[in-house]
């Protein structure tokens, strides 16, 4: 049995992403992961424009103790440009967003100033540059807009159309194959018989997995069939990545880690962690194999904490630490010595004030405890009391 962190580092030092790209519309990017840094092809703006709906005017006009009346020579709304210089004792009408005159180098809030006709008064005090954007504020001619490697956001999109583009080169889609075992597993829709449980494993998942943007490969349910597991085990060993649920523990009929070891290779197989010690990682053909636990959350607690991060990587994205804190824990909690435990929690918002507590009965197949949660609680291996006020490590709950 290895440590948790052990076996983080051996899923990662495995792995090298994929290498196919492909240009893709930016209008179907979200999620996908870039395989270019893209730069800016111009400054953004543009152009100096005005911050504030106002007055365009010539700082060297305006006096500095007492107020000054300028004539009112153009409207500019934005969208719309000056064709000719500002010239002495002129203003000009400007709307945020709209280009800065030639010769113009303040803006004069419309709050602040008098207008009568074609004449407006500016009162003293003004600064020069005053509520004007400078072109390239936001990039920077040639500067990285975005960095390979970075898996693009709604933000991240609006960016790219800023900038005109159409199309952004993208690595392709993961292949993730998945597989459900054990003859004590049901479709969902079938009646139940005694001894029988619903196939919730595949279905959190594909859920999971399409939140993370690979295309799904489902490979349905099998028993535990010798003949029909190697099957479906060798239709998945050509995807990128093959998740499995059950089958890896030391049961009589836990045959999927027994195939593995024949027909491809076991890299482990138990981790210190609960919920997920019995799990297995290894290659089967092409396709990087993970071998979950049967029960659910212990399944889903492997994917979020060693299989996501893994499949992030495959997909080329630039891997970030886990979103972690420390926060204040209400309750009572008692742990004995043992694995690292990622206990189900759920982190509430008061004013200012955040703390987490447990979401109740930690089992690994008590599925609502997980379905509550939005954190899932860090406890050391060694034996832990908490209680009402202690600080514990959390770590956030994410899909996507």
């Amino acid at each position: 049995m290895i440590s948790f962190e052990e076996a983080g580092r051996r899923v990662l030092d495995g792995i090298t992403p994929v290498a196919e790209s492909a240009e893709v519309a930016v209008t179907e990017a979200l999620g996908r992961v870039l395989a270019h840094s893209i730069l800016a092809p111009f400054a953004v703006p543009n152009h100096d424009n005005s911050a504030m709906d106002g007055y365009g005017v010539r700082f060297q006009d305006l006096a500095h103790e007492e107020k000054t009346t300028l004539t009112v020579v153009a409207d500019l709304p934005a969208g719309s440009r000056l064709s000719t210089p500002l010239g002495q004792g002129e203003a000009v009408r400007i709307m945020t967003g709209a280009p800065i005159p030639e010769g113009c180098d303040c803006v004069v809030m419309q709050e602040e100033v008098e207008r009568q006709g074609n004449l407006v008064t500016i009162p003293p005090g003004q600064k020069s540059r005053a509520h004007i954007r400078p072109a390239g504020e936001d990039l920077a001619q040639g500067s990285v807009v975005l960095e390979r490697g970075r898996r693009l956001g709604p933000a991240d999109l609006g960016l790219l159309a800023s900038l005109g583009l159409t199309t952004v080169p993208l690595f392709r889609r993961l292949r993730v194959a998945l597989l459900s075992t054990g003859n004590e597993v049901i479709v969902p829709g079938d009646p139940l018989a005694p001894g029988q449980v619903y196939d919730s494993n595949r279905t959190a998942l594909r859920g999971a997995l399409t939140a993370l943007g690979v295309e799904v490969i489902d490979l349905g349910l099998v028993g535990d069939d010798r003949r029909e597991l190697a099957a479906r085990l060798d239709e998945g060993s050509d995807a990128d990545a093959l998740i499995t649920t059950g089958g890896v523990s030391v049961g009589d009929h836990d045959l999927v880690k027994e195939i593995l070891a024949e027909s491809g290779a076991i890299h482990f197989w138990k981790v210190a962690m609960k919920p997920g010690k019995p799990q297995a990682y290894g290659r089967l053909g092409r396709a990087h194999f993970f071998g979950l636990p049967g029960n659910p959350v212990s399944g889903l607690v492997v994917y979020l904490t060693l299989v996501k991060p893994a499949l992030l990587k495959l997909m080329g994205a630039i891997v970030e630490p886990p979103r972690r804190c420390r926060l204040p824990f209400r309750g009572h909690l008692r742990k004995k010595h043992g694995r690292l435990d990622f206990t189900r929690g759920r982190v509430h918002f008061a004013g200012e004030e955040a703390w987490v507590e447990s979401t109740g009965p930690q089992g690994s197949g008590i599925l609502s405890s997980l379905s509550r949660a939005n954190a899932l609680i860090i406890l050391p291996e060694g034996p832990v009391e908490l209680n009402d006020g202690d600080t514990v490590t959390i770590q956030w709950i994410d899909y996507d």
